[in-house]
């Protein structure tokens, strides 16, 4: 594998950063003034934030922690530095403030971000040997992927946004078509699976992500496809979130207090079930994954007398080989392209389960990278010999609470920068909120 130092492309690094934020302006521009202060999910931040939290970030990143020069605003960078994740709704209303700048004022602010960071890229010392933050480019790349995860964030934040507070772009369809696949499993037998990745091998990755390890799996069988709406309601029509018997404690806790009966991303009209799709209610396809909450996968799992995935299972079904080599990407070592997977914002809406064979691993396991990010069971916790970034300290630390669980693969809002093999994401357990799914998993004795 080759590193940020043997291939560091200015050009090609600046084309990164106007690409972020074309299509971060593009995902502002769908909201309507009168929603720009709303918050459509009460655990986040208003909708203000995120448009100023993406250029201050990149400032305090690289130009002041790497290249100690000054900002453009202390304030707004001060304001904007950093996001929140509150256990519950008490506590983000706690961490909220009362007023914001104008729209005017944060598009100005973030147009002299953009200059700052685009003159730093052609022209600063970017990579710099040794320097805790600069090393490889190290603050470079993490801006680059973190506007990048952001705008997964804003579309999900979008996705509960009234209809009447959006602009459709001209490519907003889905395709709701298709049968839901057989249910089908495959025994994935013992062997490796490195999580992570060593030092020199990829040319950048969070702290959590380092460094790899390799551990042994033992064998366990597996659902070829993701479980789908039509599958999945076959729980709630079973009378699954009156069961607390299905849940853990916390869990059937967070489904009573919220009155919680179904999935987040369904609703109920007129005695019909529809999704909510980005810009307008359908009806519900039948062969689409559900996306859920880890708290709900679990409790179908338990119903289903299996269980969810581990994060080693996860690796050693997506890129293990009978050979007991391991790929790079599920379908092999190749790029990704639209043949593998539904991902890099390639559609507003999921897809029918199966629907990219091309993508299948080893074993024959369909959409482990794209069309929803897959819940594990693991605790998001960190390998062995984790060091915090200096570029982003508590990008990880923060959140080795006990209270997150680790999700792999992607979702059709996944930038193409974050497939990766070493990639880990988490949420907590009741976040219902992410294009997160999730397939049964049987222990083989």
């Amino acid at each position: 594998m080759t590193t940020a130092a043997t291939t560091l492309n200015r050009a090609a690094l600046a084309d990164w950063y106007r690409r972020n934020r074309q299509r971060s302006r593009q995902l502002f521009d769908i909201v309507r003034p009168e929603a720009y202060y709303s918050r459509p999910i009460s655990l986040r931040h208003p909708i203000v934030f995120y448009e100023g939290h993406l250029p201050a970030f990149s400032v305090n990143t690289l130009v002041k922690k790497g290249l100690g020069r000054p900002g453009i605003d202390e304030g707004l960078e001060r304001l904007f530095a950093r996001g929140i994740d509150p256990e519950d709704e008490a506590s983000a209303s706690r961490s909220q403030r009362v007023g914001w700048p104008t729209r005017e004022e944060v598009g100005r602010f973030a147009d002299d971000c953009d200059a700052l960071i685009l003159d730093a890229l052609a022209n600063a010392p970017l990579d710099q040997p040794g320097h805790p933050l600069l090393h490889e480019a190290q603050a470079v790349f993490a801006i680059l992927e973190h506007e990048a995860m952001h705008q997964e964030t804003m579309l999900y934040m979008w996705h509960r946004l009234p209809y009447d507070q959006k602009r459709a772009p001209a490519t907003a369809r889905a395709d709701p078509d298709g049968a839901s696949p057989p249910v089908a499993r495959v025994t994935v037998p013992a062997g490796r699976a490195t999580l992570g990745a060593r030092a020199g091998e990829i040319a950048f990755g969070w702290d959590n992500e380092f460094p790899g390890l390799v551990v042994h799996v033992p064998a366990f069988e597996i659902d070829v496809h993701n479980v789908t709406n039509e599958q999945f309601m076959d729980f709630v029509d079973a009378g699954g979130y009156q069961q607390p018997k299905w849940w853990t404690p916390s869990a059937f806790d967070w489904v009573r207090h919220d009155g919680i009966e179904h999935p987040g991303f369904w609703t109920r009209h007129d005695g019909a079930w529809l999704w909510r799709d980005m810009f307008q209610a359908i009806d519900l396809p039948p062969a689409w994954p559900v996306y859920v909450s880890q708290a709900e996968a679990a409790a179908y799992a338990r119903w289903k007398g299996a269980r969810l995935l581990t994060e080693a299972e996860y690796h050693r079904a997506a890129f293990g080989e009978p050979s007991g080599h391991e790929r790079q990407f599920p379908w092999g070592d190749a790029p990704p392209d639209a043949s593998r997977g539904l991902f890099d914002f390639a559609s507003w809406s999921p897809v029918a389960a199966g629907r990219h064979p091309a993508g299948q691993s080893a074993w024959g396991v369909h959409d482990l990278m794209g069309n929803g990010w897959e819940w594990t069971s693991t605790e998001f916790a960190p390998f062995d010999g984790f060091r915090p970034m200096a570029s982003y300290p508590e990008y990880s630390a923060d959140f080795f609470d006990g209270q997150h669980t680790v999700m792999k693969g992607a979702s059709p809002a996944t930038d193409a920068s974050l497939l990766r093999r070493s990639f880990r994401n988490w949420f907590r357990p009741n976040y219902p909120y992410v294009y997160a799914t999730f397939r049964c998993v049987r222990t083989i004795e």
